[in-house]
C-alpha cells in the first residue's frame, strides 16, 4: 500500500473515531460510509473543522475547501462585488469569485448572495462577508468537484436567489424548461439508466452542485457541467456517487 493510501486510511479511521463522538447519536452505517469516501477523495479532516454534520447531512466548511485548496497548489482566487446586485443601504451584497487551479488554466466561477433575510441572525451586521464566503466556497466546489454543500452556504436559498447572473441580463434555458437543452438532458437520463441511480437524489444533487434552489433555474453551462461532472465520477468510482446520492435521503426530492 503506497504512503498516500495509507495516510488516507489514517485520517479516514480519525475521522470516524471523532465523528462518532460529536455526532454518535446521528450517525448510520450510511453516513459513516459517505464520511469515508468524503475522507477519501478529498482528505477532510474533522478534528481541523473541515467537514460538520448537521441534520443528517454532511457538509464542508470554508476552512476545509480553502485547506483543500492549498493542498491542490490553487493558484489564485479573485473576488470582486457585483455591484448592480448590491445594496449596502439595506445589507444587500452578492459577490463573484473565480478559482484558478492553475496559472494558465481556465478559472472556475461561483457567486454568493446574502442579505438580512437568507443569513442567521448571528451575523446581521456581517453580510458582506457571508456573500464574498459563499461564492468562493461555491467557486471552490466548482474547481474540485466537490458535490457536498458548505455549512456557509445555508440559508442562501432564501429570498433572493443565490447565484446571479453573469450580466443584466438572465441567461435563458435552452429549451425553457431549465434543464439545459434535449441533449444535456438526454444525456444525464442516460447516466441515471445506465447506472441505476435514484433520479430524485441526482437532482437533489445537481441543485447543490450548481448552486440554484431548483435545477429549472440552472444555466445550460452549469447543467453542463453537472452532467459531466457525474458522467467522469460514476465511470470511476460509482460507490462514492452512491454514497454522495444517499447523503441526500430525508430530504424535500422532486421529480427528474
Amino acid at each position: 500500500m503506497s504512503t498516500a493510501s495509507v495516510q488516507r486510511e489514517r485520517l479516514a479511521s480519525e475521522n470516524r473515531k471523532l465523528a462518532r463522538r460529536l455526532w454518535g447519536g446521528h450517525l448510520d452505517s450510511i453516513r459513516l460510509s459517505c464520511l469515508r469516501e468524503i475522507t477519501k477523495h478529498f482528505q477532510f479532516s474533522v478534528a481541523m473543522g473541515d467537514l460538520r454534520l448537521l441534520e443528517g447531512t454532511w457538509y464542508a466548511t470554508h476552512v476545509g475547501l480553502i485547506r483543500l485548496a492549498q493542498r491542490h497548489h490553487c493558484a489564485g482566487i479573485e473576488v470582486e462585488a457585483v455591484t448592480q446586485f448590491c445594496n449596502p443601504s439595506s445589507a444587500r451584497w452578492s459577490f463573484k469569485a473565480t478559482v484558478y487551479k492553475s496559472r494558465k488554466g481556465r478559472g472556475f466561477v461561483g457567486h454568493g448572495d446574502a442579505d438580512p433575510s437568507n443569513v442567521s441572525p448571528l451575523v446581521h451586521g456581517a453580510e458582506m462577508r457571508v456573500a464574498e464566503t459563499r461564492a468562493v466556497n461555491r467557486a471552490l466546489r466548482k474547481a474540485y468537484g466537490i458535490g457536498i454543500c458548505s455549512v456557509e452556504e445555508i440559508g442562501s436559498f432564501a429570498g433572493q436567489p443565490a447565484s446571479p447572473p453573469e450580466s443584466k441580463k438572465q441567461p435563458q434555458p435552452a429549451n425553457g424548461n431549465g434543464y439545459g437543452g434535449p441533449k444535456v438532458r438526454d444525456r444525464l437520463c442516460q447516466l441515471i439508466r445506465q447506472h441505476q441511480l435514484d433520479a430524485n437524489l441526482v437532482k437533489s444533487y445537481a441543485t447543490d452542485f450548481c448552486g440554484v434552489k431548483t435545477l429549472r433555474e440552472a444555466t445550460r453551462e452549469q447543467v453542463e457541467a453537472f452532467v459531466a461532472h457525474l458522467a467522469d465520477w460514476v465511470a470511476k468510482d460509482q460507490p462514492a456517487v452512491l454514497c454522495q446520492l444517499n447523503s441526500y435521503l430525508g430530504q424535500k426530492e422532486g421529480a427528474a
